[in-house]
């Protein structure tokens, strides 16, 4: 789920940013702000993984409410005012939508949220399962598995199975401390219970391991 808020002047824009999103399952308004200073208050104390920002807004513009913040989520810009698109993009900008903006448009740009959120983050990951995006701590995540043209992964309290190869799985995890034992696996060494010659434990599961990966795996614990 992307939690998202929304800040624009214009109540009408507003409404129309909310319409859109309720098409979207995989996105959250959380709350939506006529006041760019009522939005700052309210990002001291939660986190968000995306703003929807009007530009020119008459207290504060986008810009400037930007430059404020000692921590930017990812900005999606809504605007009547072309000319201020270069600009915007000096910071953590996905897209930039044009008003009156349809959904297709609108969707496109959130969708490019969702492909950003996807990659490398230092605690958590973004995985695209069905018409989801779903976050994953990475610290929680006991193995992956391939599975096809898919990619299981494994926590204790769920399994997610985005669409993606396991050469992107490596990528995304490989550098998080995560180990290879096979060509189809990739494991969290934090919760590795026991090592065998051919197979090692995380919990109830029995994980596969090559003969060409088992040296490095227990010279990694």
């Amino acid at each position: 789920m992307i939690k998202a808020i929304a800040i624009d002047d214009e109540p009408l824009a507003l409404d129309i940013i909310e319409k859109h999103a309720a098409k979207i399952p995989f996105l959250e308004i959380a709350e939506r702000f006529t006041n760019a200073y009522d939005a700052i208050g309210y990002l001291k104390t939660n986190a968000v993984d995306l703003i929807f920002l009007d530009v020119k807004m008459p207290d504060i513009s986008g810009i400037e409410f930007l430059t404020s913040l000692t921590k930017t989520p990812l900005v999606i810009f809504t605007t009547a005012y072309q000319e201020y698109a270069v600009d915007s993009y000096n910071f953590q900008t996905i897209d930039y939508l044009l008003k009156p903006f349809e959904f297709g448009r609108f969707l496109k740009a959130v969708n490019k949220v969702g492909d950003r959120l996807e990659q490398k983050n230092d605690t958590y990951v973004f995985l695209k399962s069905g018409y989801e995006y779903i976050r994953l701590e990475i610290a929680q995540i006991r193995f992956v598995k391939a599975e096809g043209n898919y990619v299981k992964f494994v926590t204790k309290e769920e399994q997610v199975l985005p669409r993606m190869t396991m050469q992107e799985a490596e990528n995304l995890l490989l550098p998080k401390g995560f180990l290879k034992t096979h060509r189809s696996f990739l494991v969290n060494k934090a919760f590795i219970n026991k090592v065998e010659k051919h197979q090692l434990t995380i919990g109830d599961d029995l994980i596969p391991v090559s003969a060409n990966y088992y040296q490095e795996l227990v010279e990694s614990l």
